[in-house]
């Protein structure tokens, strides 16, 4: 019943549009704010991502001279500049949707950029979000593992009882979802802060160890070593992209923060905390090869090591928690935007209206999560896993930052290809690199992906074909209203809504109600719900009524993507256009359809299985259109597909 309509009327300025702008307490509240949640996955790639790579550049023998540390570091240091500084913090920043971010709130803009839908954008967001979802289910795994593995520093008799422990708090945390994350999210920030001032100070103090370190800081040290390394390097570049999964939070929760406080947490605290950590692990592995081992809790007194590894355990679920709560967004918008069946949204805070969840998600990501740790059993099993899903949303991220900086900020093509050029290159190399670590367990996220992306197709085509099916059993609204001045039947007091997704036919729901109750209402409603290209839509801008005849009339309500649809209160708002709306003596009237595969249905047998079960396992429309249950009536029909 939601009708979704790409809104091409370009609502927002070339560059997102005006936003507000915080007081200086304010301001600074939302950076530290943005560390919690914007950072934390990036945050804690120190963990293990320069191991991973020096690892993958010396063969897995850990025996790693001296060009090829300062080739890795080089890497590290001109990935986190290139990948997160220029591109995302500098450029992609600022192609918000009405403040908001994300490569769906992306692929709407670019939608509107271009002024319609097509195929090619929608399979490139499509893409993009899928492999997001595929790399929201290693995140916690790998982060959470990988923060408990220290403890095998501290108490070597301990490794038995690591993958137990992951588990153990991988459960809390999920088991905790449904409270909401209100209460705990004022502890991300400060938390995460802290973490960030620790893990500089602990690689400051041993960049001492050897500060030729600082060579690395010379690109030159990265082209050797890609140059010298053949198919070695490769893979070594795509165990280096571990450093910069996690940037594509800065653009997801950018209509969390806001632009300036997420560039200025990176550029104060952030980058260079990462940058000190990953020098101090550089210069210690240059000092003691054999520390490759976990160079990150190597860094850190023996006599701290505990306290180390309960603030990093501490860091790492709040990296999680940023994904989890990510994944319940990515989904929200799914839905509103028409790619996903209807599923259940419970919102766990009357203050922040972003804060929701989501069981079956919550309970999907939970059942991924644990399989996986099982599997895998170590972080760097995991980390192997991990980097092919984030360099591909990353790639797709930049392909549709193409579109949005060439078509709605009106840039001129050789100035879009001096910016995103360079940018495409090395998402490109970065993509490559990483699939070659599909035998290495990265062909995890990519089936989970593939599935998804079967899942969007085969709702987007099931939900074409229904329609195409039910119009052509439909009757005009015009010609029917036609019938009914001539022959009008039995007026009963009240107001009926009737739901529909095409307001020019005739809802089925109207058409049983005359056909076996043999009355109508004195006011009759045809009501569309529509979704916009825009993250949320003004109240100013949320009804549209036409009347039609004395009885009836056309109401159209308009939702952002990023809004839950809630009926009733949107109703209330036609008093201003004069309705005098009244919950008590109004009916809704909804149509329950009861699908059955047919024959011929223009799809194959599997995809119509698929589709009837995506159908079935929607949520009510009464439940995801807040409308009270006492005031609903539901008409069942059957179709076939």
């Amino acid at each position: 019943m939601t009708n979704v309509k790409g809104d091409a009327r370009g609502e927002v300025a070339a560059h997102g549009g005006p936003q507000p702008v915080p007081s200086k307490s304010g301001f600074w509240a939302l950076t530290v704010g943005s560390v919690g949640v914007v950072y934390g996955d990036i945050g804690t790639s120190p963990l293990y991502a320069f191991r991973e790579a020096v690892m993958a550049a010396s063969g897995g023998d850990g025996l790693a001279p001296r060009d090829t540390v300062l080739g890795v570091l080089s890497l590290i240091v001109w990935s986190l500049i290139v990948v997160v500084t220029l591109k995302y913090v500098v450029v992609l920043l600022r192609a918000d949707n009405n403040g908001e971010g994300g490569i769906l709130s992306l692929t709407a803009l670019a939608f509107r950029a271009l002024g319609r839908r097509t195929t090619g954008v929608l399979m490139i967001g499509v893409i993009g979000a899928a492999m997001f979802y595929g790399s929201s289910f290693i995140t916690p795994a790998l982060s959470v593992m990988s923060a408990v593995e220290g403890m095998k520093l501290y108490a070597p008799g301990f490794s038995p009882y690591v993958l137990p422990v992951t588990i153990a708090i991988l459960v809390a945390l999920f088991s905790v979802q449904s409270r909401g994350t209100a209460r705990v999210s004022i502890l991300f920030g400060p938390i995460t802060v802290v973490w960030f001032f620790v893990i500089a100070i602990i690689g400051g103090i041993h960049i001492a160890d050897d500060p030729t370190v600082f060579y690395a800081v010379n690109p030159y040290y990265a082209v050797k070593f890609l140059a010298g390394n053949g198919a070695i390097g490769l893979i070594t570049l795509g165990a280096v992209f571990l450093v910069v999964t996690g940037s594509e939070a800065l653009y997801a929760d950018l209509g969390h923060f806001g632009r300036k406080p997420i560039q200025a947490a990176w550029f104060f605290l952030v980058l260079p905390a990462l940058l000190i950590n990953y020098f101090g692990q550089g210069a210690l592995v240059l000092a003691n090869p054999s520390a490759i081992d976990d160079p990150f809790y190597r860094l850190v007194p023996e006599s701290m090591l505990l306290p180390m590894v309960v603030l990093a355990t501490a860091a790492t679920v709040i990296a999680s928690q940023a994904v989890i709560t990510g994944a319940y967004s990515l989904t929200q918008q799914a839905i509103q935007l028409g790619l996903l069946p209807r599923f259940e949204i419970r919102h766990t805070s009357g203050e922040h209206y972003g804060q929701i969840y989501m069981p079956r998600v919550n309970m999907l990501l939970f059942v991924g999560v644990i399989l996986l740790v099982g599997v895998f059993r170590s972080s760097s099993a995991l980390a192997s896993a991990y980097v092919l899903a984030v360099a591909a949303t990353e790639f797709m991220a930049c392909l549709l930052g193409v579109i949005v900086i060439w078509k709605l900020w009106k840039w001129s093509w050789w100035a879009v290809a001096l910016v995103m050029i360079p940018f495409i290159v090395v998402d490109a190399t970065f993509l490559f690199a990483t699939m070659l670590k599909l035998a290495d367990g990265a062909w995890v996220p990519v089936l989970f992906g593939i599935g998804l992306i079967l899942v969007v197709l085969t709702w987007q085509r099931g939900t074409r074909i229904l329609a195409n099916k039910t119009r052509r059993t439909e009757v005009p609204l015009d010609s029917l209203l036609k019938s009914l001045e001539r022959k009008p039947p039995h007026a009963v007091p009240g107001t009926a809504v009737f739901l529909t997704s095409d307001p020019d036919f005739a809802p089925t729901a109207l058409l049983h109600n005359l056909k076996h109750n043999k009355v109508l209402h004195e006011h009759n409603v045809i009501l569309t719900i529509v979704t916009a290209d825009t993250p949320r839509v003004l109240e100013d801008e949320r009804v549209t009524i036409v009347p039609v005849t004395e009885r009836f009339s056309r109401v159209s309500l308009k939702f952002g993507f990023m809004e839950s649809p809630n009926v009733p209160r949107a109703l209330a708002i036609a008093r201003r256009h004069g309705w005098q709306f009244d919950i008590m003596s109004t009916s809704f009237f909804l149509s329950r359809r009861s699908l059955k595969a047919a024959p011929h249905s223009g799809m194959p047998r599997w995809q119509d299985r698929l589709f009837i079960g995506l159908a079935r396992s929607a949520n009510d429309a009464t439940d995801f259109f807040q409308i009270p249950t006492g005031r609903v009536v539901e008409v069942g029909t059957q179709v076939t597909v």
